[in-house]
């Protein structure tokens, strides 16, 4: 899809922001029509724009007090070992976030745990077993200043 134009950024916006808006509330605060804010909206899902709806919740709420941003570093990267990593980072919970990084370490993975005998106990029996692994490294985050998965759709460039 080519890059949104102002009303579909619009859309977008206001849906990140309260995903159970109902198209009428939408398009009524848009001053759209209720059938052209529906097809627009349909537009960005079916373009992939839009890739679902979910509530956002808090993890400190549901006893998830330890988040952790996690470096590791590889010794093997073969397309085998590097398969086998990605399919216990996918298939792990706790763990929220995985990219493949520049740097030193070769991924970066953002992780939660109810506390820190859990976290270790995460460290043991999945990270430590990692095919490839050559070593760990732990961030624990002490406070969360800002925490969002809001796109800046709407916010103007850098210049």
């Amino acid at each position: 899809m080519e890059a949104l134009d102002k009303m579909d950024a619009m859309i977008a916006d206001r849906l990140q922001q309260d995903g159970r808006l109902s198209n009428a509330k939408l398009a009524e605060q848009l001053a759209l029509s209720e059938a052209s804010c529906w097809r627009r909206q349909k537009r960005l899902e079916d373009s992939g724009v839009i890739k679902g709806y979910q509530a956002v919740l808090d993890r400190r709420k549901l006893g998830f007090g330890v988040m952790a941003f996690v470096q590791i570093v590889c010794t093997q990267h073969g397309e085998e070992v590097t398969a086998a990593f990605e399919a216990v980072i996918q298939a792990c919970p706790y763990v929220l976030g995985c990219h493949n990084t520049t740097g030193e370490a070769d991924f970066l993975l953002i992780v939660v745990a109810r506390d820190l005998d859990d976290y270790s106990k995460f460290v043991d029996t999945v990270l430590r077993k990692l095919p490839g692994v050559a070593s760990i490294r732990s961030n624990l985050s002490l406070r969360e200043m800002k925490a969002t998965n809001r796109l800046p759709v709407l916010a103007e460039p850098f210049r």
